[in-house]
């Protein structure tokens, strides 16, 4: 593969200027986009956070009937997201439900549309 190549005639200094000015001031909100789509970008746990978006809250024993999956598998994942800080937990005598913080929701409710369209798209084909 042939390397990528920059020939310019001249370089716009304050384009560059204020590009890394935009980088800078948004730096707050790059690494919380990044963490959440890092913790997202897990088929699974993308399922567990869509169904905690849809269903306001679960607890693991309903997220493992739900996925198919061991009680074990769903609380590691659960873990992950609760140490990223996307979801949150309250106790009920010895249940635990986990829901959605409410920050992380404008970040992920335009993949939750999209997977809404999606699903609707393919029924109706």
């Amino acid at each position: 593969m042939e390397p990528i190549r920059c020939i310019r005639a001249f370089a716009d200094h304050a384009q560059i200027q204020s590009c890394r000015e935009t980088l800078r001031l948004g730096i707050d909100g790059f690494s919380l986009l990044s963490r959440v789509l890092e913790l997202a970008g897990n088929e699974v746990r993308l399922k567990i956070l869509y169904l905690l978006h849809s269903e306001r809250e679960l607890c693991p024993c309903d997220l493992s009937d739900i996925l198919g999956l061991s009680i074990s598998n769903v609380s590691q994942h659960l873990r992950k997201l609760k140490d990223g800080n996307v979801i949150k937990f309250r106790k009920e005598g010895q249940t635990i439900y986990y829901s959605l913080r409410d920050d992380h929701l404008e970040i992920l409710r335009p993949f939750f549309k999209w997977i809404n369209r999606h699903a609707l798209s393919l029924e109706l084909a």
